[in-house]
């Protein structure tokens, strides 16, 4: 697909890419590592990291999901990003992308950051920080593993549900493989994507479902003509005939066939278009309770401490 294509058909996927670049180029330019970006360069630029995300800054649930960890990192998330996006925008709709997008994001950093606290409290692990598209990229994934589940169609063409379940594989099987990978992060993500797809996918099959379930039924026209015409001034007598066939210029009632899609009530409709926006707002009230939990317990153990 060329750049304009892209921009034309996906273009929160382009503005996402751009945005992508865009910021790891002014990390660069400001004299950041292109490859092994420091810990406190990281931090500067918006990476995720439980005292900071889980205190007083929260707003590094989103910023870390546009900062990359070195130039192959970005590349990684990039392609990905160019595959999943192209597809997955012009089926769910550019506004419910973005919102799949920065959701997923945000579940795989609170689940970061849940398995991080669980383990300083047990005192098997110690505060880390992550940064990257990956969590949001796999929510995008997986929305696109329940499009195909569903066989969700994009522009008359059904997704392969074995070619997507192959290639998510890999990329779990590759974060627990790799060391230093983020797999919190991207099972996060990839749940949170899980749900929202399902409400997606419920919504379109009941929409479809009765779109098909609706009948055509005839709707008679009044056809008698409001001006003299020649009609009127036939005989009278030609038409008294019961038997005889009615003849199309002078039947008063034309039968034309139209959808009773305009008899039924719009609210269903509008309640299962709603549906997905519905489970995203249930979703980040969810994510806004599990952050205010960790940081209430992050404080009162730090009470604790004092």
């Amino acid at each position: 697909m060329t750049i304009q294509n892209l921009l034309k058909t996906a273009p929160v996927t382009a503005l996402l890419l751009v945005s992508f670049i865009g910021l790891f180029i002014m990390q660069v330019l400001t004299g950041v590592d292109i490859n092994n970006p420091s810990t406190e360069a990281l931090l500067k630029w918006g990476a995720n990291a439980l005292p900071f995300t889980m205190g007083d800054q929260p707003w590094r649930l989103v910023s870390s999901a546009f900062l990359h960890i070195g130039l192959m990192h970005l590349l990684f998330n990039g392609f990905a990003m160019y595959f999943f996006g192209q597809v997955a925008e012009p089926m769910f709709g550019s506004a419910k992308f973005l919102a799949l997008f920065l959701l997923a994001a945000i579940g795989g950093n609170l689940l970061n950051n849940h398995v991080t606290w669980l383990g300083i409290l047990d005192g098997t692990g110690q505060p880390g920080l992550s940064a990257g598209a990956s969590g949001g990229i796999m929510g995008i994934g997986a929305a696109l593993l329940i499009a195909a589940l569903f066989k969700i169609s994009v522009n008359g063409m059904v997704l392969n549900l074995k070619s997507l379940v192959f290639i998510m594989g890999i990329n779990l099987v590759y974060g627990f493989a790799v060391p230093g990978i983020d797999n919190a992060g991207h099972i996060g993500g990839a749940i949170t994507g899980l749900v929202i797809a399902l409400g997606f996918a419920v919504a379109h099959r009941h929409m479809a479902a009765k779109q098909q379930a609706i009948p055509s039924i005839p709707i008679y026209q009044n056809r008698y003509p409001t001006e003299q015409t020649d009609d009127i001034d036939a005989p009278i007598g030609s038409h008294t005939d019961s038997d005889m066939p009615m003849d199309s210029t002078i039947y008063p009632y034309h039968v034309r066939t139209v959808s009773a899609q305009a008899n039924i009530s719009a609210k269903p409709a509008v309640i299962w278009r709603l549906l997905p926006w519905i489970v995203m707002l249930v979703i980040t009230l969810g994510f806004i309770w599990w952050w205010q939990d960790i940081h209430w317990q992050i404080i009162e153990i730090l009470k604790t401490i004092e």
